[in-house]
């Protein structure tokens, strides 16, 4: 499959520039490395580029046309680093090597294109980060017939491949917010649709996306006559975007792709549903500030091996439903916390290494000699890991454990092939081990002998010259030669035949060096051939093997994730989950395991219980409180608690959850052209429409986004409306003192508060959470606490005790939802006031409210 050319006829080029031009056509959106002796040159607008990017210099050597050449390059010896650093940047690569001889070539040496090094079809270890899944993602948009899309993921480096079929476009953008994709594939058809997208699409020809083309394809892959035993056979979008993802990955590798694992369909009720703002308040992957120091993930990723921080985070941000799976995993923890049995396991784990990656290496025929020593060391711990699982008696161990049986004598294939400390390349020579193969043996045994004869020789040639200082000795250029100083060159025999002029010396050779010379190189470089030769044959080997190691490299990253729960578990004091038919969820002692990780003092735990009997909590008290903090750790304990992980609570127990919807704190959206507001009511809106009984829902500060009427009686609505219609379990955070009066109207609501106490002018916040609403919001005491000048916070007291004297604000504030006009008569506004007005929904401080405003009038009006 790979694409070679020995140029284009275009006369006013010299041939090797006519070459460089035909492949650069072929690739014109692509950056061409084309490979000319130890370096790797790029010329023209490519040139330019990458001394931009990699900050390198931009030469000029030579003309073509008439015109001088702009080139860069970088050593081949150097590139996977110069690669990785563009890969960064979003560029995609084309990697040109020469596969002739130049010495036998009669014109420009043939080059072909190797890989294509893009984004998300990255396998080598140095242009990967160790802990983050690389994937590549193909997006079917919905056809007329349906409204549903189609979602192929594949991470190349470890061939895991599933399918979804995302029914609406924001759980499509939920997934992609979950996947995080390196690179994203999009039909060019689809048009505008694509800059929707929260990644940049490379486009790619429709025809691609087509199912019917999609299934012989995978069919031919997995060498099956049907996909019907993957259970997607009938999932048409999924298969249109596997079957362009597959099209892509043959076009970029250039080799066959025996390690992708068989397409896996995850249907969306299988786990519980994250929307994308879900996932930003959760801090489950990074903060609100973009780093990943005060994250869940980074306080509960202590694995031991890279695939296992992997999976960590695979289980941590698709949460599972699947009760029997997550009871297993609770299981399989409190057994490895038993006695301590995680310890010695993870101890063992550590030696592993990253098996997932170096097989996909090995499949791609790219795995180098020092990838095998890994692999080598990871099997060796496979019987260890075995036996110390024995005696848990837990299901999902003794399953882990079984996969875990991999056949020694592979183990023992890579002791007796790969020497135990082989060179980086192959290319280098010294990888395959002694006594492999007869005939490495003996090439090397006669390149060995090379030093013997050396000092032989050396010794003969001074007693026969009578030259003491004479030496023999051999460099890569000019290979074997007897050295003479200036001084003695008179001495030197007839028969010598001079080879090299120094400035202190000659160098010479004779029939006989010349003889042993042509012998040595030639059993050097036939060493290495073989080598080569040998290496190829051992990772074809190995490919064979490819199943059972891949599957026991999946029970290694379970086991370890596994392990690391139970570690997590004594270290940070967490508890083993109860899962509940029940609605609700019953919290005692919980804490927000993120927070607690960064005070100082001690966190303050507290409860909560919401159930069909009380399914919302108004919660009011001061800013700075702990509201957000109380609400986010709810939702994080049951986040972990669907990942199978113990729980930072005394006790836990979750009913049913199909999604977890949050709206916490305000920011804008400039690039999309959306203010704070705007997102607030966006991301409310989708709470109301998307939320069920059996859903979470977080909500903070509803309406404060607008002014003060408009604000509470958007809280109000929403508030009401989740009560009395959407039934979810909902936290509803607020600073509107009026809502602490929805129990009395609706059912299954009530009130908790953070409490506070003050001193003076100051406030101490006890993070408790208890019975009942706040007293009031400590607005002006937070303030102080901010920093704000005493005065500034003097003159806001003296304000708002004017305006807490008055029934409602001054002349020149907002006027109330329900003031009348100002051309109507006084008797019109009272009948159209009192007109506008429910009793039965009116609380009684509106009730006052409207009593004062009534009054006023007649006042104005004397």
């Amino acid at each position: 499959m790979a694409m070679s050319t020995t140029g284009q006829h275009t006369p006013s080029h010299t041939p090797v520039m006519q070459q460089y031009l035909g492949l650069k056509a072929e690739y014109p959106d692509k950056l061409l490395f084309f490979h000319m002796g130890d370096f790797y040159e790029l010329f023209y607008d490519d040139a330019r580029k990458v001394a931009r990017l990699l900050d390198i210099t931009l030469t000029r050597r030579g003309s073509s046309a008439g015109e001088p050449i702009p080139m860069a390059g970088v050593p081949i010896h150097a590139v996977e680093s110069y690669l990785a650093r563009l890969v960064r940047q979003g560029e995609s690569v084309v990697i040109c090597d020469q596969i002739g001889d130049p010495a036998q070539a009669k014109g420009p040496v043939e080059r072909q294109v190797t890989r294509i090094v893009t984004p998300g079809t990255l396998t080598d270890e140095a242009l990967l980060d160790a802990r983050s899944d690389n994937l590549l993602v193909a997006v079917q948009p919905p056809r007329k017939d349906t409204e549903t899309f189609g979602l192929a993921t594949l991470e190349l480096s470890s061939g895991r491949f599933m399918l979804s079929e995302p029914d609406n476009a924001a759980t499509l953008l939920a997934e992609l917010e979950r996947l995080q994709p390196a690179e994203l594939l999009y039909p060019d058809a689809a048009g505008a649709a694509a800059g929707e997208l929260p990644v940049a699409a490379n486009e790619r020809p429709g025809w691609q996306f087509d199912s019917q083309r999609a299934r012989p394809r995978l069919c031919r892959q997995y060498g099956v006559d049907s996909l019907a035993g993957y259970g997607c056979d009938a999932a048409n979008q999924a298969l249109a975007a596997a079957g362009a993802l597959l099209h892509y990955l043959e076009e970029t590798q250039r080799s066959a792709l025996p390690h992708l694992l068989p397409p896996r369909l995850e249907p969306a009720s299988d786990s519980i549903m994250l929307d994308a703002a879900c996932r930003r308040n959760l801090e489950i992957e990074q903060d609100l500030s973009g780093r990943r120091d005060h994250s869940l993930l980074r306080v509960m990723d202590t694995t031991a091996t890279p695939m296992g921080s992997r999976c960590l985070r695979r289980w941590l941000t698709r949460p599972l439903r699947d009760r029997d799976c997550l009871r297993a995993r609770y299981q399989a923890v409190a057994r490895l916390l038993d006695d301590r049995h995680y310890r010695p396991l993870r101890e063992t784990l550590g030696d592993i290494g990253d098996v997932e990656r170096i097989l996909a290496r090995i499949a791609l025929a790219s795995a180098r000699p020092r990838d095998l020593v890994q692999l080598r060391h990871g099997l060796a711990c496979l019987p260890p890991l075995r036996a110390a699982l024995e005696p848990l008696y837990s299901p999902l161990l003794d399953e882990l454990a079984d996969q875990l049986q991999v056949d020694p004598g592979w183990h023992e294939l890579l002791v007796r092939a790969v020497a135990d400390e082989p060179a980086a390349f192959v290319r280098d020579g010294g990888v395959i081990a002694d006594g492999y193969d007869s005939e490495l043996d003996e090439l090397r045994r006669l390149s060995s002998d090379a030093g013997d004869f050396i000092a032989r020789l050396e010794q003969a040639e001074r007693e026969a010259t009578g030259i003491g200082t004479l030496k023999v000795g051999f460099n890569r250029v000019h290979g074997y030669y007897i050295e003479v100083s200036r001084a003695q060159a008179a001495a030197v025999p007839a028969h010598y035949q001079r080879r090299q002029t120094l400035k202190a010396a000659e160098r010479y050779i004779t029939p006989e060096l010349k003889e042993h010379e042509d012998k040595v190189l030639s059993a050097r470089e036939r060493a290495l051939a073989r080598e080569r030769e040998l290496y190829t044959g051992l990772l074809e080997q190995l490919g064979s093997a490819l199943t059972p190691l891949q599957t026991a490299a999946a029970a290694i990253a379970a086991l370890d994730v596994l392990a690391t729960f139970a570690e997590r578990a004594e270290s940070l004091n967490l508890a083993a989950p109860e899962l509940g038919d029940a609605a609700g969820i019953d919290i005692r002692a919980g804490r927000h395991l993120v927070v607690e990780q960064l005070q100082s003092e001690a966190f303050v735990p507290n409860d909560l219980v919401i159930n069909d009997e009380r399914r919302m909590l108004i919660i009011t008290g001061p800013n700075m409180g702990g509201k957000s903090t109380y609400m986010r750790q709810t939702a994080l304990i049951v986040l972990l608690a669907h990942a199978g992980s113990f729980v930072p609570a005394e006790t836990c127990r979750c009913g049913t959850i199909d999604r977890i919807f949050t709206r916490i704190g305000a920011s804008d959206d400039l690039a999309g052209g959306r203010s704070t507001f705007m997102v607030e009511m966006t991301e409310t809106a989708t709470i109301l429409n998307n939320a069920t009984p059996q859903s979470l829902v977080l909500l903070d500060e509803i309406g404060r986004g607008t002014s003060t009427f408009d604000g509470l009686a958007l809280a109000w609505a929403v508030a009401g409306r989740l009560a009395d219609e959407t039934g979810a379990l909902t936290l509803f955070a607020t600073h509107y003192m009026e809502l602490t009066t929805l129990p009395q109207d609706h059912a299954g609501v009530d009130n908790v508060h953070l409490d506070a106490v003050e001193h003076g002018d100051r406030i101490v916040f006890l993070h408790s959470v208890e019975p009942g609403p706040a007293d009031r919001s400590y607005g002006l005491q937070v303030a102080l606490l901010a920093g704000v000048p005493a005065a500034v916070v003097d003159r806001a007291r003296e304000r708002l005790q004017q305006l807490e004297s008055q029934a409602l604000p001054d002349e020149r504030a907002q006027p109330d939802l329900f003031q009348p006009t100002a051309e109507q008569n006084t008797a019109d506004k009272i009948t159209t006031t009192l007109a506008a007005v429910d009793p039965d929904t009116t609380s009684p401080r509106d009730a006052l409210q409207l009593l004062y405003q009534l009054r006023r009038m007649l006042d104005e009006e004397r």
